[in-house]
């Protein structure tokens, strides 16, 4: 079973919730507002994308951050900083076993296909 962590009003998010479900791909949907992130989870998963990658750097959410919060960026800081603010989390995140997936294009589909 693939775990999709997603934000319910991303148009993206739900793009990919849709074409799960066009190919019959099992998953279950996580939403990172509603439902939260939880430090044990994300920190792996940055770890694993790398937080160039896990961290949405053109979000409305990061524009309001202070120049303090933006600076000096490592893992552990993008890890902080999306456990403050969840909506920081690029995504979808897709999560199968070791194999973390993080966005909507064809290369993550076809990976999402052979799992």
């Amino acid at each position: 079973m693939i775990k999709v962590y997603v934000l319910n009003t991303c148009d993206t998010c739900k793009k990919a919730l849709k074409w799960m479900d066009s190919e019959a791909i099992a998953f279950e949907k996580h939403d990172v507002r509603a439902d939260g992130v939880q430090a044990d989870w994300l920190k792996p998963v940055v770890e694993a994308l790398g937080w160039e990658t896990a961290l949405n750097r053109r979000s409305t959410t990061w524009r309001g951050l202070s120049e303090t919060d933006k600076a000096d960026l490592d893992t552990e800081k993008a890890v902080d900083l999306i456990l403050q603010h969840p909506t920081l989390m690029k995504r979808p995140v897709f999560v199968a076993g070791h194999t973390v997936l993080c966005g909507f294009n064809a290369q993550v589909q076809a990976a999402l296909k052979s799992l």
